[in-house]
């Protein structure tokens, strides 16, 4: 049995591969309010606007390529069960070759209709007012937004009660609830920070900080696990 090696990552990891979010400047994405383009109430004053940045940002992801913090964690997989929460909506972590990866926020790369939240579909074209789902509702990113449920927060944190070892990687840990699931990491167990800039978490004992970014710290993470 290979220990249980649990991985939280956020945009700082996507950010190597050149894809931006809106926590780069101020609360714009690529230069759109994030409340115009990410929220319900976005989508309800202009959804073609939020349909035609969704769809570039489908274009950017299909172009982007995995970066060696995505292979690293890929690698863990020899001697760790690994699981990867992820905060981005990108399949960078799959395409480097993760096996377990739980998308908190949804994914671009999937559609589903305003009606229906069970059932997703493929989608790597472009999403336009007036595609329909097989409900016959308007078709939309299969994307959390904000304002709305977090509905995998309950697996996520289930897995966090469960983990061995406890990773967080390019994040700040500034986005609920997201942030929150380390709160739920036994005090016994082992947890590793990689990230440009690390919060104070004084409260928790075992707890080692690489304080750089995901491509340079997923060295010293190998290294530092190699040990345990």
């Amino acid at each position: 049995m290979k220990p249980s090696l649990v991985v939280l990552t956020g945009a700082g990891i996507s950010a190597e591969s050149g894809l931006r979010t809106f926590r780069d400047s101020d609360g714009l994405w690529e230069g759109y309010d994030v409340q115009e383009v990410a929220s319900p109430k976005g989508w309800q004053r202009n959804p073609q606007l939020v349909l035609d940045f969704y769809n570039l940002r489908r274009k950017d992801v299909l172009a982007a390529v995995p970066n060696e913090a995505h292979f690293g964690l890929a690698r863990l997989q020899e001697k760790f069960d690994v699981d990867i929460i992820t905060q981005n909506i990108d399949n960078l972590h799959e395409r480097a070759g993760s096996k377990k990866v739980l998308h908190l926020h949804g994914e671009i790369l999937k559609m589903r209709s305003v009606r229906d939240k069970s059932r997703s579909y493929e989608i790597v074209g472009d999403i336009n007012v007036g595609d329909k789902g097989p409900d016959g509702a308007q078709l939309r990113p299969d994307i959390v937004w904000f304002g709305e449920d977090v509905p995998r927060i309950v697996d996520a944190t289930a897995l966090v009660l469960s983990a061995d070892i406890f990773v967080v990687i390019g994040t700040s840990l500034a986005v609920y609830p997201a942030a929150g699931l380390i709160d739920h990491l036994p005090v016994h167990v082992p947890a590793f920070v990689v990230d440009k800039k690390i919060p104070e978490m004084a409260y928790r004992k075992k707890l080692v900080k690489i304080e750089k970014p995901a491509t340079e710290g997923i060295l010293d993470l190998e290294e530092a696990l190699a040990k345990l």
